[in-house]
């Protein structure tokens, strides 16, 4: 296959990395353009049970894999079986990718979203009422439990991709999955989008650009969030509280989330409702605490904690 040389410039890579690799056309063609690049790459798929041939699937995979004389791993995991599938299975694979990043010594995981996926995304966040953190979409690099994932594709197109593997003659595999339309970002992508094409809108354009603002608008949240000190205090997350109430409400819901990563970990945020309530119990003059779930949000004197939910208040606070 040839290598789409502009696919990987200004990327810094390892020549030993791994790759998510569902099949589809998108995963397919970085596989083998990484490949193609020089680098050693082994191939990651993650099956979810989510249809009855995933099975015949992964089989198939793994048959091209050693045709193109790539290293392969598989395994299947249980189905979600909560509410939000989408965000369980995601939880799962990442978890899964970190225990082979460890076994196998490797570092750096390429992920396979594209242009119009990053779109779907800052769509999918902004009817899910996100804030500007949320809309910044994914990033192409980011360091998650000791593992590099990076997505060098976010600037390239579905058709380029598509385009390629056709010229090349290379086959993909279509996920019976991306048509549930039970899921939000498959009714973006075959309804939602198709709509707004046919109104004269081009939606990738369109969410692309909000990203771009998104992510700018983000930063300057970030540099003022920076200034209201967050320190760790006998296992709780703590500002001082004038700072805190006295900032801007889209200021005041970054620290939260960052009071929240303190206390869980990377990841671990505050959902709206969350935010809202924090809000509110703001607005009351932050007397006693509120419970957020699985931590507890409460005033002492001149400083704001959040600590785990089993953490008792103090006697004061009761």
């Amino acid at each position: 296959m040839p290598h789409p040389r502009h696919w990987f410039a200004g990327v810094d890579l390892p020549q030993r990395l791994a790759v998510g690799f569902s099949g589809g056309a998108d995963s397919t063609a970085l596989l083998l353009a990484l490949a193609a690049a020089g680098h050693q790459v082994v191939a990651w798929h993650v099956d979810h049970g989510w249809h009855a041939g995933s099975v015949r699937v992964a089989d198939a995979l793994q048959a091209k894999a050693a045709g193109w004389g790539i290293e392969f791993h598989r395994v299947r995991l249980d189905p979600p079986s909560g509410k939000n599938r989408e965000a369980e299975a995601r939880k799962a694979r990442f978890a899964q990718f970190v225990a082979w990043g460890e076994a196998q010594g490797i570092a750096t995981l390429c992920l396979a979203q594209q242009r119009n996926d990053q779109a779907e995304t800052v769509c999918m966040r902004l009817l899910q009422g996100a804030g500007p953190a949320g809309c910044a979409g994914m990033r192409a690099g980011r360091l998650w439990q000791g593992l590099n994932i990076v997505r060098p594709l976010l600037h390239i197109g579905r058709g380029e991709v598509e385009q390629v593997l056709l010229a090349a003659g290379v086959d993909w595999v279509e996920d019976a999955s991306n048509r549930d339309t039970t899921l939000l970002r498959n009714r973006i992508r075959h309804q939602l989008f198709p709509a707004a094409r046919s109104a004269g809108i081009d939606p990738v354009e369109l969410f692309c650009r909000w990203q771009a603002q998104a992510v700018r608008l983000s930063a300057q949240l970030q540099w003022l969030a920076d200034e209201i000190g967050l320190e760790m205090r006998q296992g709780a997350a703590v500002v001082g509280w004038d700072a805190w109430q006295s900032s801007p409400a889209a200021v005041r819901a970054v620290v939260l989330q960052r009071m929240s990563a303190s206390l869980f970990g990377e990841g671990a945020v505050l959902g709206r409702r969350h935010i809202l309530l924090a809000e509110a119990w703001r607005g009351q003059g932050g007397r006693a605490g509120i419970d957020l779930t699985r931590s507890r949000l409460f005033r002492d004197r001149e400083y704001l904690h959040l600590a785990r939910a089993e953490v008792s208040l103090p006697d004061m606070l009761r």
